[in-house]
Parts: C-alpha cells; structure tokens; sequence
C-alpha cells in the first residue's frame, strides 16, 4: 500500500515544488497546519478582480502534502475562490470514494487517488486548499 501512496508522480511532484519564491505585494498571508498529521503551509496571495495573479507558498508536510502543493502552485493563478473550492471538493470526493472527477487544470491530483485509504494524510493533501480559502477569507474579512 504504502509503494501506491508514494508513487512516482507523487514523488517527481514533491522534488519539483513551485511557488517558493516570496512575494513582497500579496494581499493576504496565512499559515495554517493539519492537526491531525502536522503538516504546516505558509501561503501569499495577490489578488485582482476576484482572481489570484500571484501565489507563494512554505510547506512542511510529507511527500503528499508537498505534491499537493506543487501542483497547487502550478495551476493556482487565473483561478477564483470559487474554482477552489470546486477543485477542493472534488478531492474530497476523490479522496473519499476513489471517483475521479478532476477539472483539466489539476488533472495531476489523480496522482493522490491511492491515498484514499490512508485518512490521516487526507489533511496534508487538502492543507493547500484550506489554506488558499482562508487566505481569500482574510481578505473578505479586512
């Protein structure tokens, strides 16, 4: 089981992780952590007309959670609050029933499917997601 969680794509995508650069003019900066599984990320966003046009991240999670990121960190400019939260829910789904239903943009998550069975990495997977809402939450808040 473990050999199917830490797949190559999983690995290649957490080796290539994107997005660490800082940016000096984001709107909203956040740090969140997993409780269950410890997994932290550190996100920036800068945002215009409701989309993200800039994005950077910290993470110290396991090799899911650092996939996650990265292919968060590809496919997250040119997206919405809302897109987000369809592609996040579209993990859960994935995460939770094995369907594999993901828009063409993040297509690479599919790469996660074999964790579905182990929950308690389920957090580090979604830890970029939850991250990115709460960023554009504190930017509703201010």
């Amino acid at each position: 089981m473990i050999n199917n969680i830490y797949n190559k794509d999983v690995i290649k995508l957490a080796a290539d992780i994107s997005g660490l650069e800082q940016i000096d003019n984001a709107c909203s900066r956040i740090s969140l952590r997993s409780p269950l599984c410890g997994s932290s990320i550190e996100v920036a966003i800068v945002v215009k007309d409701t989309i993200i046009t800039g994005y950077s991240q910290k993470i110290t999670a396991c090799a899911l959670g650092q996939a996650s990121a990265s292919i968060m960190a590809s496919a997250v400019k040119g997206k919405s609050r809302n897109n987000i939260i369809t592609v996040r829910d579209q993990v859960k789904v994935m995460l939770n029933s094995g369907v594999i239903n993901l828009e063409r943009d993040w297509i690479q998550l599919a790469c996660l499917a074999p964790a579905r069975e182990a929950k308690a990495r389920h957090g580090a997977i979604l830890l970029p997601f939850d991250a990115v809402l709460k960023a554009f939450g504190e930017l509703e808040n201010n």
